[in-house]
């Protein structure tokens, strides 16, 4: 089973997720940010990946310490389900269209971690979310799981679309990338013999 829990407790926040990469992308998200719950149930449905999330944060603050929080903690269990990442397909890539919107995103499980984000979000706020937010969750994210992530929105108009493009690529690209490929017969997807 590549399964983990994991939880962070700080002064600033207090997060627990919980999942399961081999699932069906069930979700229970709680995070306190609407938005940020609506993007990480489709992350969920999209990776297959079941995803529980509880956190607390100090919102009357801002966004800020949650947003990045739940991307470290959801980062750490990504990598904690891999092991030592023997057996996976390793790469991933996606290209999601959403009305006018349409993003690339490729993904490699190399354990080490590198974001390049080409994303211009024209909205400075979602909701009550700080648009700018989002690329602290992608690059924590990357930096906790290990990933070499690079996320190009090519064209679009609405910030909503971007964003969400975003994380099913992601979830997308993840799901290629766990998938256990049975040629390798659990060696390392490396020609070092290890990642």
């Amino acid at each position: 089973m590549r399964t983990a829990t994991v939880e962070r407790k700080t002064r600033e926040t207090e997060i627990a997720v919980s999942l399961d990469l081999d699932g069906t992308g069930d979700s229970d998200i709680d995070t306190g940010i609407g938005f940020l719950d609506h993007m990480l149930e489709s992350f969920s449905r999209h990776s297959m990946i079941d995803l529980k999330v509880r956190a607390s944060g100090d919102l009357h603050v801002d966004y800020h310490h949650t947003t990045e929080d739940t991307a470290i903690v959801i980062g750490q269990a990504i990598k904690q389900a891999l092991g030592d990442f023997s057996g996976i397909t390793r790469f991933g890539s996606a290209l999601i269209p959403m009305d006018e919107a349409l993003t690339r995103v490729a993904l490699d499980l190399s354990n080490r971690p590198y974001l390049i984000w080409k994303v211009t979000i024209p909205k400075p706020k979602l909701g009550e979310m700080d648009t700018e937010l989002f690329k602290e969750w992608f690059q924590a994210f990357a930096q906790n799981a290990g990933a070499c992530l690079h996320i190009e929105n090519l064209y679009a108009d609405n910030s909503h679309h971007i964003v969400e493009t975003c994380f099913k690529g992601l979830a997308r690209a993840l799901r290629q990338a766990i998938t256990v490929d049975d040629r390798l017969d659990g060696a390392s997807p490396s020609s070092k013999g290890s990642l």
